[in-house]
């Protein structure tokens, strides 16, 4: 792969990823929007992630394929449907692009495809997951699990540099051990629930594509982080925090800075 990588023209490899990157946020809109819909069924169109078509929620009219280009219908209807001018929030356009600058910084950044992929695969996977928890407070086996089986095959496929797949196999079970432990602890305690399922899978996962040893840094970056979000929630609301705050965004900002940190 890097033969073929470093075999292409710079230009050509930067446009491939950097239309790949706009591609790859139009799923991932798609995903925020439709994977809670379809665990709640709620909506009586059944949704999956590819039927029904595109449609605009207010007007149920479907969408045709130039008001489902990325970036470009966005900006050319002006954040609104093309068919009743409802107004789309700005987030489809924002997750559009983000995921095309981090696909282009991907493409400068690393030296090898599949390492390059399945960075963007990582983050693929972060950015639904925290803005679906952040939401809804759910984090859906539908993208827990694929995300944990991705570290897995990462490690089948990665150099001898990283940590081995067994690390990568530990890192799972760790994950998931520590995060059902502290649940317990926490219940046994208060009598009351601290954290979600949802949020040992996502560890596991993590476990999976750091490997165990570095489980015990990202929680407690996740747990700061976390602590330092409800100190600043309770003195912009100046009363006691009633409401609960999801611990899945955490986890994933934590995931994100160990995963490029240059250290």
């Amino acid at each position: 792969m890097s033969l073929w990588w470093h075999a292409q023209p710079q230009w050509l490899l930067h446009l491939f990823f950097a239309l790949t990157g706009a591609v790859a946020g139009s799923f991932i809109n798609v995903v925020i929007y439709r994977v809670p819909l379809m665990i709640t069924q709620e909506n009586n169109l059944h949704y999956n992630l590819f039927l029904p078509r595109s449609h605009c929620p207010a007007c149920c009219q479907t969408l045709n394929w130039y008001h489902t280009l990325p970036l470009l219908s966005w900006l050319l209807l002006k954040g609104r449907c093309g068919w009743c001018s409802k107004k789309i929030s700005i987030r489809y356009l924002l997750v559009e692009l983000f995921f095309t600058l981090l696909a282009l910084l991907l493409s400068y950044l690393k030296q090898d495809l599949t390492e390059a992929f399945f960075s963007l695969l990582f983050c693929g996977f972060l950015l639904p997951l925290t803005l679906i928890d952040l939401r809804t407070k759910m984090l859906p086996d539908m993208l827990t699990l694929p995300f944990l089986w991705a570290g897995l095959l990462f490690h089948a496929l990665a150099p001898a540099s990283f940590p081995t797949l067994a690390d990568a196999v530990y890192g799972a079970v760790a994950g998931y051990v520590a995060l059902w432990l502290l649940y317990w602890l926490f219940y046994g305690i208060t009598g009351r629930e601290g954290l979600g399922y949802g949020d040992f899978k996502l560890l596991a996962a993590l476990g999976a594509w750091f490997g165990w040893a570095m489980l015990p840094g990202i929680l407690l970056l996740a747990a700061s982080l976390g602590l330092i979000a409800a100190v600043f929630a309770r003195l912009v609301s100046n009363k006691k925090l009633t409401r609960e705050i999801p611990f899945g965004p955490f986890l994933a900002a934590a995931g994100l800075a160990f995963y490029f940190s240059p250290f």
